[in-house]
């Protein structure tokens, strides 16, 4: 059995699924071995001449050919239907553990791996909590009951099948280890080829503009190439180790053949072979009975073997679920924590510094205090690499900050419920990520609930419902994977309508109208002032013509605030907002002020 901490819960949970899969498969085995004993009395019926007995053994035996029908039902639906089960509630599992994650596990761990682990590691393991506990218990009760009946029936004949018998075992031993160490092999193989497909499938547009479709093809075909070795030498050892079982046991029927056949016809000659003192008296149904049992013990020596190789291959794939599974929750609820409610909008920084947890001695943002009051419109600017994101991402509670540093009406974010902070908080990240879904589901995503007025007043917010319905199926409209089939600006928009739905007391816009022309910008700027007055909203910009109307705007530089204060203030204050002043008048004398798309 293969036993795991995130594993054995299941078995208890489907136990009975399996103990009547089990009883099903034990009851089989023991009603299966009349069948070799039936057959070697017709044999001997037949061969004194006698006929009726024949007629009442075939009645049995057609009795005993419903049993192993309906046994086999049984036990098919139960133990598959128990393992299934526990891949699936394994990989809920896994799925709940991935979304608890930090963002600095992801940054780490590709996400090839991660959908091999939900893939063929799970197949793997589902396949040996079910088919694999067929095979351990045929080769354990059925091959115990069978070796009880050949040496019931000549002990000195079943001793000449039972040695090589003891080589398979010592043969699987001695595999098992290499077997597990090829399959490794072979799922970290797997692992890079994912990862390489998912890398291609998602930048297929950059490929194609860089004409590198060849190249790619070629860099694809040598990691194809390398998967199939590895798996070739895998199945090499799988094939080489199942065909020295099956000459072991080619081995053990010519044995049973050749010494049963010169005990049958000693016997019928009137000279009994004697053995160790043990006068061996063997008929023809004997060896018919005894060739019958032994046909019986194929399945469990083929078992034997077989086992050793799906047991090889689920424990490592056990090892690396479970290596994902004990990955640290760095972001967790404290104990006792404070549920915020009626958010009104608050925010503070006190002295705030913080490094990303993969280089925690490179400090982003450093000695940040501000106060954000309720209902205020705040934008955040500064160079690329200031800081700004990280700024806006430390509300969202995606990364653990020094206590007593951050703060939400008045509350420390750090001892509030994870999911009462991010509900109060509606985000519009800067890669605009869409779902492959309908338009209309994109943005109602914080509620499925939400009518259809309610979806066309959030588009309408974000200046993007003309665009909407100009389109065949209008919120009906697919927009493929991660938003394909909508522009740059499109996707920007449908998203601030998604954060805008959801109607949180804070909205947070990451550079979300850098890829729409001023004309669309102002809207949705103008929508921000009016239809979200009294609720607080962040827009993080990297144009002057987005924050010069906000009710303050903090300029960030090399992680520090250069200054805080009112459009007008900055422009006498700080050095970033008027170089960025310059740039933008420069911009617009040059006609590229209004170009965008």
């Amino acid at each position: 059995m293969l036993l795991g901490k995130y594993l054995n819960k299941y078995y208890i949970k489907f136990l009975w699924l399996y103990l009547l899969g089990i009883a099903s498969l034990v009851v089989l085995d023991y009603v299966q071995l009349y069948v070799p004993e039936y057959l070697g009395d017709i044999v001997d019926y037949l061969s004194n001449g006698e006929t009726e007995p024949v007629y009442d053994i075939c009645l049995k035996i057609l009795f005993i050919a419903f049993v192993i029908f309906l046994g086999r039902m049984i036990w098919r639906f139960t133990l598959f239907n128990a393992s299934q089960r526990i891949e699936a509630c394994l990989r809920r599992d896994m799925f709940r553990k991935s979304e608890r994650l930090s963002q600095r596990y992801y940054h780490e761990t590709k996400v090839g791996s991660i959908m091999s682990w939900f893939t063929t590691d799970l197949e793997t393991i589902e396949e040996y909590t079910g088919f694999g506990t067929v095979q351990i218990v045929d080769a354990s009760f059925l091959g115990i009951l069978v070796l009880v009946r050949m040496f019931t029936l000549d002990w000195v004949l079943t001793l000449f099948a039972i040695l090589p018998m003891l080589l398979i075992i010592l043969w699987g031993a001695l595999v098992e280890k290499y077997m597990a160490l090829k399959w490794e092999q072979r799922q970290e193989q797997y692992d890079r080829l994912y990862d390489f497909s998912q890398e291609n499938f998602t930048g297929i547009r950059v490929i194609k503009a860089f004409v590198k479709e060849t190249s790619e093809i070629h860099a694809f075909a040598k990691e194809a190439k390398k998967t199939r070795d590895t798996n070739l030498s895998f199945t090499r050892v799988s094939i080489f180790f199942d065909n020295v079982i099956e000459l072991l046991i080619a081995a053990i029927i010519a044995l049973i053949l050749g010494f049963g056949g010169w005990f049958v016809y000693a016997f019928a000659t009137g000279s009994a072979v004697v053995i160790f003192g043990h006068a061996i008296e063997f008929t023809p149904g004997d060896l018919i009975t005894f060739t019958g049992y032994f046909d019986s013990l194929i399945w469990p020596l083929i078992a034997m073997g077989s086992i050793v190789t799906m047991h090889s291959r689920a424990k490592t794939s056990l090892k690396r679920i479970t290596d994902f599974m004990d990955q640290e929750e760095e972001i967790r609820n404290p104990e006792n924590p404070v549920v915020l409610q009626d958010v009104r909008g608050d925010i503070e920084f006190r002295n705030f510094s913080f490094a990303y947890p993969s280089k925690p001695d490179v400090p982003v943002l450093q000695d940040i205090s501000l106060s954000i009051h309720a209902g205020e419109t705040i934008g955040i600017v500064g160079r690329i690499g200031s800081g700004k994101s990280t700024l806006v991402n430390i509300l969202l509670r995606l990364y653990n900050v020094p206590e007593g540093t951050v703060f939400i009406d008045g509350q420390d974010i750090m001892a509030c419920d994870i999911p009462s902070v991010r509900k109060a908080v509606a985000y519009v990240p800067q890669d605009n990520f869409l779902f492959s879904d309908t338009v209309g589901h994109n943005i109602a995503f914080s509620d499925a609930s939400r009518s259809m007025d309610q979806i066309r007043s959030a588009a309408d917010f974000a200046a993007v419902r003309e665009n909407i319905e100009a389109f065949p199926d209008r919120y009906d409209t697919v927009t493929g994977e991660r938003g394909v089939t909508l522009s740059g600006g499109q996707k920007q928009r449908v998203s601030v309508a998604r954060a805008y739905l959801k109607d949180a007391p804070v909205l947070i816009l990451d550079d979300s109208v850098s890829a729409v022309d001023l004309g669309t910008e102002q809207t949705i700027l103008e929508n921000i002032r009016t239809r979200r007055a009294g609720r607080t909203t962040l827009v993080v910009a990297s144009r002057v013509s987005t924050v010069e109307q906000m009710s303050r705007v903090l300029v960030l530089s090399e992680g520090r605030v250069e200054a805080f204060d009112t459009p007008e203030r900055l422009k006498e204050i700080s050095p970033t907002f008027q170089r960025m002043v310059y740039l933008q008048t420069l911009e617009a004398e040059v006609g590229g002020g209004d170009r965008r798309a």
